[in-house]
């Protein structure tokens, strides 16, 4: 399947058709605009004639995946996908007939920008469009951009990078400045979608084969919220294993390479997920997984997991993304903690570890939407606990949970290293320990002896 190039062809691919346009009258543009810009009239109706629209932006309601929705879709051939008066008070119209109707917006941007030929006037259609776009998430519908080529300037900068899912075409030309204005030793790989998934800044880079399905999956699982908490997922180990018999035992069992991880437990619990990538600050980790999933009653909830690396500060920002999003969205939340602890190097401390941590713990705490957490491994320290639900926390027989690595203790308490098995012991880092101690709710039990056990 060929990329789309006009505005219609994307609304055909991601709706198969299914598609109602938002009628507008503006008339014929005259006196060459706002600004007067000689010749801008002709130059509008020689792109009207061009392309067979009147603006650079289609809008109406469709329905991809099943999902009513209300679409944006740029037209690159009218002056460049340019944005202007005319531009901005469509999509303004687009977003507040999502609000009255309580329907998702998807925007499928291929602009240049700001058009040159209104000036300012032109320039202010960015503030009214992130406007929108806040009313919108303020009203807790979500919006999906899918990111065509090109995606540049404003367009790229309000509804572009200020959608909640960020998706793009194969290769499109993807950044703030045009391919005009930048420096002339300006790496152009650098202005592509890849790179910007590389980076943190879109969630995904989807074939147009595979577009439609993607973003119905998208569409269906940010409109169908779970109800109340998420239960917690059962254990995947054998049934009927016996507690820790003490602090070393714990931690050996966490730290067996063989333990199941993450992607184990999102594989039995939600199989059919989409997930967020990137912190939107220009950093990616691959050991924090966080997206949607879908539950085996239809119903949605979000998830964010790590997975037994030492996290780093793109994965805890990422995670309080994820948080956000699904509070807004009214989706109830299950993390799933496993890691060493949080990354101490000094690449993490410049990208800011301590202020990541601290955004993480501030949306876990101020979260709307119920929070479940289970401990699959290793709990190491704040790391850890900056995932962990208060009051909602439970464990697996696999695990443990510390207020610092024992080796890490025993070095601070100026004990010799031999002495790490006893200080695991002196830790009370079992996970009945954590029972005992009103850290965790239970231990949950393996999926062959029932979901969980208080």
């Amino acid at each position: 399947m060929s990329e789309p190039t006009t505005a219609r062809e994307a609304i055909t691919l991601v709706t198969g058709g299914d598609f109602t346009e938002l009628p507008f009258t503006e008339g014929p543009l005259a006196d060459d605009g706002p600004i007067g810009w000689p010749g801008y009239s002709a130059a509008h109706a020689r792109a009207s004639a061009r392309t067979g629209e009147t603006e650079s932006v289609v809008c109406g309601t469709g329905v991809v995946g099943g999902v009513p929705v209300v679409l944006i879709s740029f037209e690159f051939g009218f002056l460049g996908g340019s944005l202007g008066e005319r531009t901005g008070a469509r999509a303004a119209a687009a977003h507040a007939l999502a609000r009255a109707r309580r329907l998702p917006v998807v925007v499928l941007p291929a602009t240049g920008g700001s058009r040159m030929h209104e000036g300012m006037r032109a320039l202010l259609q960015l503030q009214l469009l992130a406007r929108e776009s806040e009313l919108t998430r303020a009203a807790g519908l979500p919006q999906i951009a899918v990111l065509r080529n090109p995606t540049t300037g404003g367009g790229w900068a309000t509804l572009g990078a200020g959608s909640d899912v960020v998706l793009a075409l194969p290769g499109a030309q993807v950044g703030f400045a045009g391919s005009r204005v930048r420096p002339p030793d300006a790496d152009p790989l650098a202005y592509t979608a890849e790179a910007q998934l590389a980076h943190g800044h879109i969630d995904a880079v989807v074939s147009p084969a595979a577009l439609r399905d993607t973003l119905g999956r998208w569409l269906s699982l940010l409109t169908r919220p779970a109800e109340g908490p998420v239960p917690p997922p059962w254990a995947l180990v054998a049934p009927g294993m016996p507690p820790a018999t003490s602090g070393r035992e714990a931690v050996a069992r966490a730290r067996h390479p063989e333990r199941p991880r993450a992607a184990a437990y999102l594989d039995a619990y939600v199989p059919v997920r989409e997930e967020l990538s990137g912190d939107r600050c220009g950093g990616v980790d691959p050991g924090m997984r966080c997206g949607f999933g879908r539950l085996a009653d239809g119903r949605t909830v979000a998830y964010a997991a790590q997975c037994g690396t030492a996290t780093r500060p793109a994965g805890f920002r990422t995670a309080a993304r994820l948080v956000r999003l699904a509070e807004r969205l009214g989706i109830p939340v299950l993390t799933l903690i496993d890691t060493p602890g949080a990354a101490n190097d000094p690449a993490a401390e410049h990208a800011g570890a301590g202020p990541a941590i601290a955004d993480l713990f501030a949306a876990v705490a101020s979260a709307r939407v119920p929070v479940t957490s289970l401990l699959i491994g290793e709990g190491g320290s704040g790391g850890a606990l900056a995932l962990a639900a208060p009051g909602n926390l439970w464990a697996t027989p696999d695990s443990y949970f510390s207020v610092i690595a024992p080796e890490a203790a025993a070095s601070i308490l100026k004990r010799p290293p031999e002495d790490a098995a006893a200080t695991a012991d002196d830790l009370r880092l079992r996970p009945q320990d954590l029972v005992d101690l009103g850290i965790a709710r239970g231990v949950v039990e393996s999926r062959g002896t029932g979901d969980a056990v208080a």
